[in-house]
């Protein structure tokens, strides 16, 4: 590839290429629009199963919601508009069959037609394949019963809209379901799956009148962060009326007794667990079970595909065939976090939407090399945001790569200034070289602002080091004059160099069994009875105290493990002791007590 631009005014190869792009919405537009600011004289085929183009699928359950009131804002781009500001030839309802590479052809079916012998074909100069990525749905009996729901694009929104529309405010068929046996006439919701768009769902749900169930087969929820993250978050959906189970799959999808709510034509399903346990009828269920690449007629083509259907890109995003390029929730990309020849795959609507743009620079001969997805991702549930970038550490632990964790507990702006709230954040790096591996955090404010942050870092290669000493924006209502970022670098940067040894906050009760081990809390005396003790047996010494009653900690403890509630006092605390010189071992619990007492009973 050349590293100039072909303009296809000084390039005559170019003039009249021919386009063809499978799927819309954020890899396929993105290169359409692109392409046709490169050059005006392509021939643009964009070719798009259903009939929406580009549409808001990440806005999806807000309208559900209703947070988002205007089903015409769910429309991005229609094909009028593409054609008439971008002059491209927009095909919706028109589902591609086949590609053949040889040939360089594209055969398409009207969808409005099903039974038509008549068929598109298109020949191409550049392929690009956007088919994205289909819900998953697995052979469980009853998967297909009235009243169960996919979400992938704007139709099946509106079926849900409508479904819920036909619930009676009562389920009169929802007897013996209650507390105690008694009848329980709420509305019923189960989503299956606790992900993003689940819990998502979840929210929306709640906020048109149901009570809802979620259910997820993993023992917590939120995959991509890591167990003592989504506790927090499982706490306070609990607290506010969601029943959830964990750790317990689907086993059917069953009938009720009666089959329909009032005669409206809306039936219940009795949601069967692998426990055994059933469910109270759900007039409504969503199924959020992960997705799976809709990648039939690429497998068929012959274009290289993993295993699990993802197609094989390198990193301009060319395919194994030559002028075919794909893009979007389908591929296979580089994980530039984990090493070079790392392969990920990302379902996110940011990195679809770069990669159909840089598709159609690199076929217009930029040479641009895609560096990779970061998986910065952010989901708002209730009062809380939840945001994550990198390699969380199941991830880490799968790829046998050295890792350490801090978790810091700040504010999102300056204390004195009214209505601070609290960040719960989480950085994991490299113990001695300070490498960022990821980061997540929870939070009310200034989460997802946060993790932007150590995107941006890990992106530019900077270390725990670099956090510490990063200049960010800050005033009294917005910020700290040491950011959280600026805390959790320090935090991290105490460890790589020695300052002080950590506990995970996983090995504390294992810890503490083990002989003439001291387990010390410096909070204060009435935080403790206030609030509660760390562990049975933990020694109490507030930190204002420690210099004058170190001596009351037994000098032959093999080791002493030192928390406040999170985190801040434990360290001055461990710096007290270990320059007294009376003690060789002096650990700091990571995340002290504010992270353990949510998580703490799972080990």
């Amino acid at each position: 590839m050349s590293s100039k631009w072909s303009n296809p005014d000084n390039n005559g190869s170019t003039k009249g290429l021919k386009l063809v792009i499978i799927g819309g919405v954020a890899g396929g537009a993105s290169c359409a629009a692109r392409a046709r600011r490169l050059d005006e004289t392509a021939e643009i085929l964009l070719l798009q199963s259903g009939p929406d183009v580009s549409f808001a699928s990440c806005g999806m359950p807000y309208f559900i919601g209703g947070e988002i009131t205007d089903r015409n804002q769910m429309s991005v781009q229609t094909p009028g508009s593409l054609r008439a500001r971008l002059n491209i030839d927009v095909r919706v309802n028109t589902r591609v069959t086949k590609i053949n590479t040889e040939t360089k052809t594209i055969t398409a079916i009207d969808e409005t037609d099903p039974t038509s012998s008549k068929t598109l074909t298109a020949t191409y100069d550049h392929l690009v394949i956007a088919v994205g990525a289909e819900p998953m749905k697995p052979p469980i009996p009853g998967i297909d019963r009235p009243g169960l729901f996919a979400l992938r694009n704007l139709q099946e929104m509106d079926a849900i809209v409508e479904w819920i529309e036909k619930i009676p405010d009562e389920c009169t068929t929802c007897h013996g379901n209650g507390v105690n046996g008694e009848d329980d006439t709420k509305k019923h919701a189960v989503i299956a799956g606790a992900g993003f768009v689940g819990l998502e769902m979840m929210e929306q749900l709640m906020r048109r009148g149901f009570e809802v169930t979620v259910v997820e087969m993993l023992p917590q929820i939120l995959g991509p962060v890591d167990v003592e993250m989504a506790a927090i978050v499982e706490k306070d959906i609990i607290r506010k009326g969601v029943n959830l189970v964990t750790g317990d799959g689907i086993n059917a999808f069953l009938p009720n007794g009666d089959e329909t709510v009032n005669g409206g034509g809306v039936t219940s399903t009795v949601v069967e667990l692998k426990s055994g346990k059933k469910l109270a009828p759900a007039q409504l269920t969503i199924l959020g079970m992960g997705v799976k690449p809709d990648t039939k007629i690429v497998q068929d083509a012959g274009i290289k595909c993993t295993p699990r259907g993802h197609i094989v890109v390198d990193d301009y995003m060319r395919t194994s065939v030559e002028n075919v390029w794909a893009a979007g929730d389908a591929v296979e990309i580089g994980n530039p976090i984990a090493g070079t020849d790392e392969k990920w795959v990302v379902p996110l609507a940011g990195p679809a939407n770069r990669q159909g743009r840089m598709i159609a620079d690199n076929i217009y001969g930029m040479s641009r090399k895609y560096k990779g997805t970061y998986a910065a991702s952010v989901v708002r549930i209730f009062e809380y945001v939840i945001a994550c970038v990198g390699l969380n550490e199941k991830m880490l632990t799968a790829k046998n790569l050295t890792f350490a964790c801090v978790h810091v507990h700040p504010g999102n702006h300056a204390g004195y200034y009214p209505g601070a709230k609290s960040i719960n954040f989480k950085l994991i790096f490299h113990p001695e070289t300070g490498k960022i591996w990821g980061a997540q955090a929870v939070g009310e404010d200034g989460v997802e602002k946060r993790i932007d942050v150590i995107s941006t870092a890990i992106q530019g290669n900077l270390t725990v080091h670099d956090l510490a000493e990063l200049e960010l924006c800050y005033a009294p209502p917005v910020g700290s004059a040491k950011d959280p970022v600026n805390i959790a670098g320090m935090a991290a940067q105490n460890v790589v160099e020695g300052i002080v040894e950590q506990l995970d906050w996983k090995d504390l009760k294992k810890v503490a069994a083990e002989p003439d081990v001291v387990v010390l809390d410096v909070r204060n005396t009435g935080e403790v009875a206030k609030i509660g003790e760390l562990i049975p047996g933990a020694m109490n010494i507030p930190l204002n105290d420690l210099r004058s009653k170190i001596d009351e900690i037994p000098a032959s403890a093999s080791r002493i493990v030192v928390s406040c509630m999170s985190g801040q006092r434990a360290y001055y605390a461990c710096r007290i002791l270990k320059q007294s010189g009376k003690f060789d071992k002096v650990l700091n619990l990571s995340g002290a007590y504010k992270t353990f007492c949510e998580v703490g009973h799972r080990v």
